[in-house]
């Protein structure tokens, strides 16, 4: 028995075309037209963010744990043939760096409020955009150079307290808890600096008037990157007063 099949899709009967599957949305960070997508940059800039700030917690836990086990490992010397506790007391310049902890934590109020900031311009940036729409003149408090300003008195303030150290005597090789003192200091004021590149480019975005999204993207992750900073500070503060 002869069948018909029928060339013509169901979908193209009576002149109905099938749908067409919606553009954008993709991985490329623009939306339907070619529209930027900055909410989910945003996202995928937060994520990345994660997992720096974990790679730097695995970075300073690693030092911290060769920092305890040190103390007790004893050091064999040549000249008696045996065994002795070489870990120092090293004299750190307690006042300067709580300066410098002080200064640090206002610089993560200030960013917060940068951060705060650049999100409410965001925000209404879509509203200004609005023909016949006017917000008044508004002026906005320049946190970003603020929090910059006070992060170079922080790096400032940790370059007096190295050279404070080797006035005392104390350099990177004068023996374990000196040389311990200064990585876990360098190594965080070398993480901080690259938070300050990023501010940077947020202030050098903001100058050439590129759109307000694209900066709250970076003035956001620095912030939280900024607190992050902040913290860790605090956490080798007490980890260098305590952990004698």
């Amino acid at each position: 028995m002869a069948t018909y099949t029928p060339t013509t899709p169901i979908d193209h009967i009576g002149g109905h075309k099938p749908p067409v599957p919606p553009t954008g949305g993709g991985d490329d960070g623009r939306g339907s037209g070619g529209v930027p997508d900055y909410g989910a940059r945003l996202r995928r800039a937060r994520l990345g963010l994660v997992c720096g700030i974990v790679t730097v917690c695995m970075v300073f836990i690693s030092l911290t744990s060769a920092y305890i086990v040190r103390q007790g490992l004893p050091t064999f010397e040549d000249t008696s043939n045996s065994y002795v506790r070489d870990w120092g007391e090293v004299h750190l310049p307690w006042l300067l760096l709580a300066i410098n902890t002080a200064v640090l934590l206002l610089s993560s109020v200030t960013m917060e409020m940068a951060r705060r900031d650049t999100a409410r311009q965001a925000a209404l940036a879509p509203v200004k955009s609005i023909p016949g729409v006017s917000l008044g003149q508004e002026r906005s408090f320049p946190w970003v150079g603020l929090s910059l300003a006070l992060g170079f008195a922080f790096l400032a303030g940790q370059w007096l307290a190295w050279g404070e150290l080797h006035n005392r005597g104390f350099y990177v090789n004068t023996n374990p808890s000196s040389s311990f003192a200064f990585l876990l200091t360098i190594t965080h004021a070398v993480h901080l600096t690259g938070g300050m590149l990023a501010l940077l480019w947020a202030a050098s975005a903001s100058l050439l008037r590129k759109p307000i999204e694209s900066r709250r993207i970076v003035v956001d992750i620095t912030a939280w990157y900024w607190h992050f900073m902040a913290i860790l500070w605090v956490y080798i503060f007490a980890l260098l007063g305590f952990a004698r």
